[in-house]
């Protein structure tokens, strides 16, 4: 399993064809105590960089963007019904959507790890 992450704070664990998509943990620290999401509708066909859901904390909202294209096969439902899971878990149990790359080439343009701490430093 890879791992990448955007520029946007977004991370990536791809499988195969398929990626896990949530916020990382920087993100969520910046953002302070998640109440709310808004996730993607399954079968939604999206292009990277577009506006796949939003996250609302106590200080602020921020939209979360398409890390590459493709089309959402799930959310994560359990994150509707307890958005703080996106803080004490957002690397694990708090992932927003699962997708189908349709362009896995884009996938080179993104930071791993080494590159996305020092970036978010």
């Amino acid at each position: 399993m890879t791992v990448k992450y955007t520029e946007d704070h977004e991370w990536l664990k791809i499988e195969g064809d398929s990626a896990t998509v949530g916020i990382t943990v920087h993100a969520q620290d910046a953002l302070g105590d998640v109440v709310f999401v808004d996730l993607p509708a399954v079968g939604s066909v999206l292009a990277q960089k577009e506006t796949a859901g939003v996250v609302e904390s106590v200080k602020a909202a921020a939209d979360v963007y398409m890390p590459v294209s493709g089309e959402v096969t799930e959310v994560n439902d359990a994150l509707r019904d307890a958005p703080s899971l996106a803080n004490s878990d957002p690397l694990g149990a708090g992932w927003f959507f699962k997708i189908k790359l349709s362009d896995p080439a884009q996938l080179d343009a993104l930071m791993d790890e080494t590159s996305y701490t020092k970036f978010s430093a």
